[in-house]
């Protein structure tokens, strides 16, 4: 088992607390064989590849307060993050039934529209009435082919 390197980084910019509690930042870091990159500083990150404790110490109060998100801000976070769920569904449980042409002919019709209303109801998450914040997510039809 080999000891993972550790990088010391000697510079740091652009310093913007994350939370309330100023513990985690978004930030820049000169890496010695990179150059400039975004680093995000979590105190909770288990890699000890750079160590979070100087680079506080370099930011010292050197960092740009706190700005919670608009309310416009939050919707869109949760618009994406509903999107991105609904489409992992279609893509895990969808496409592999009806983008296979075997599958699909070897179901039976009831079977077929079970899938066909899933993946409707699925396509329409958006149009419900409190979409982003309360989502009802249709429920998967019976294994047919789902390990």
């Amino acid at each position: 088992m080999t000891t993972p390197k550790i990088w010391h980084i000697e510079e740091v910019r652009n310093a913007k607390s994350l939370n309330e509690e100023n513990t985690d930042f978004d930030l820049e870091i000169k890496h010695p064989d990179f150059g400039w990159i975004p680093y995000t500083l979590n105190p909770d990150d288990p890699d000890g590849s750079i160590s979070n404790e100087e680079l506080l110490s370099m930011m010292g109060s050197n960092y740009a307060q706190y700005v919670p998100p608009t309310s416009e801000e939050i919707i869109t976070r949760q618009t994406a993050a509903v999107r991105f769920q609904r489409d992992m569904l279609l893509k895990m449980h969808v496409d592999p039934i009806v983008s296979n042409n075997l599958r699909w002919n070897d179901m039976t019709d009831s079977q077929r529209t079970e899938w066909t209303d899933y993946r409707t109801a699925l396509l329409d998450i958006t149009d419900q009435s409190g979409f982003p914040q309360n989502v009802t997510w249709p429920t998967v039809p019976e294994g047919y082919g789902l390990r």
